[in-house]
């Protein structure tokens, strides 16, 4: 299927795939992208976009004017190709799972960046493309780097922003990093808004009471609280919070809003379910982030998470509550491994990527030794940036991490 948007030209792909690619006779899914062309790009090279997530569908278009910046920029040069990854968007969409609990940890154990990788390899093929250029951003570039551990041959270029994993380190390590960032932009919040966390401390008190509730009743723990620190890893995310933080916690804005600033909701299932197991480069997560909360955390409330999944979500939200044993089950499997090192240390696809040192999502630590991983990658390392620079300064960024990829920097 094909039709215009105001300045663009779309083209909707849709394939079936094997839900493992290890039986390809067995139960098959359905794969989406859609394709975006600039009116005059019909012969521009091709560019997959992997989201960030896990859980997250591709972004949908907007009329040409109202592009994001980073798109507006990779236009001029590329056709875009958006895909849903599996299990999300048009892509064969999770949705309440039939069978046993094994039955449907056993389905979502697919979907992974292993198999994502592959659905991408496939959606090349089909666009008859001999190669393309890849761009992920946060677990897209962890789907990116699968992708290159699989198919380097076929990747003319790879970009990365705010998303190079951490191959093998156990994901406990990985925590004990993004706690330590949340405390330090903890802190720093507190310096800048120093009455929010008296603020906070009321708020906490209400949740340990079971008095915090959003507008549809439903109870808001501490722990699910303490994760509206999400905000603290996007730019201008501390100014956002405040204002949050500013409302009357009884009026119908905050209980409004409450819900929408709480990071692991039913829309996106897998942002929970497989948020761990998209680290976990052959090894089981065990609910990592919870075991890993450092003491000073469990005694200061005040003390903010980022991207710290906890099980009191699955106890508390009535929409994710049918998902506790499958995500018991998902937490105490063994996962293969999702890199090749000894492969990737081959890879001479050009790459750039932006690596942000603040990061409070993807460490910085581990971003840098991954980009010595690759030698054909040259890093944008940089502090004027958030983990989301894509979305706040998307034209800065692409014009840095291009002009790297095409050796103009």
């Amino acid at each position: 299927m094909t039709f215009h948007v105001p300045g663009l030209h779309l083209q909707d792909v849709r394939l079936e795939v094997p839900l493992d690619y290890a039986d390809p006779n067995g139960p098959q899914l359905q794969i989406y992208a859609r394709v975006l062309t600039a009116k005059g790009g019909q012969d521009r090279p091709y560019l997959v976009y992997l989201q960030g997530g896990p859980g997250a569908e591709a972004p949908r278009p907007a009329a040409h004017g109202n592009l994001p910046a980073w798109q507006q920029r990779l236009l001029g040069d590329y056709q875009l190709v958006m895909l849903d990854q599996r299990g999300t968007g048009h892509s064969s969409p999770v949705g309440q799972l039939s069978g046993t609990a094994q039955e449907q940890a056993d389905y979502l154990a697919h979907l992974r960046a292993d198999g994502i990788a592959q659905d991408a390899e496939r959606v090349r093929q089909h666009l008859g493309a001999e190669r393309w250029t890849l761009l992920g951003q946060s677990f897209g570039g962890f789907c990116t780097l699968t992708y290159l551990s699989q198919f380097a041959p076929f990747a003319a270029g790879a970009l990365f922003t705010g998303g190079l994993p951490a191959p093998g380190h156990h994901i406990d390590e990985v925590y004990r990093l993004t706690w330590d960032k949340m405390r330090e932009k903890s802190e720093s919040y507190y310096r800048r808004y120093p009455e929010d966390r008296a603020r906070l401390e009321r708020l906490m008190e209400r949740a340990r009471d079971g008095q915090l509730l959003t507008e549809r009743g439903h109870r808001v723990t501490p722990e699910m609280l303490r994760r509206i620190g999400m905000a603290l890893g996007g730019d201008g995310g501390a100014e956002t919070l405040h204002f949050f933080l500013e409302l009357d916690p009884e009026s119908p804005a905050f209980r409004a809003d409450l819900a929408s600033w709480l990071p692991f909701r039913a829309r996106n299932p897998l942002y929970l379910l497989l948020h761990e197991a998209c680290w976990a480069d052959g090894f089981a997560t065990r609910w990592a982030a919870e075991r890993t909360m450092p003491q000073d955390f469990v005694d200061d409330p005040t003390l903010l998470a980022g991207e710290h999944p906890h099980r009191d979500f699955l106890e508390h939200d009535p929409l994710l509550r049918p998902y506790r044993e499958v995500a018991e089950l998902l937490a105490e499997r063994e996962w293969g491994p999702l890199y090749d090192q000894a492969r990737l240390a081959e890879v001479q696809t050009p790459a750039a990527a932006a690596i942000y040192v603040d990061d409070a999502f993807v460490p910085f630590e581990f971003s840098r030794e991954t980009a010595k991983l690759l030698p054909g990658l040259r890093p944008y390392i940089t502090n004027e940036f958030e983990h989301g620079g894509i979305r706040s300064s998307g034209d800065k960024v692409m014009d840095r991490v291009v002009g790297l990829l095409e050796g103009m920097i």
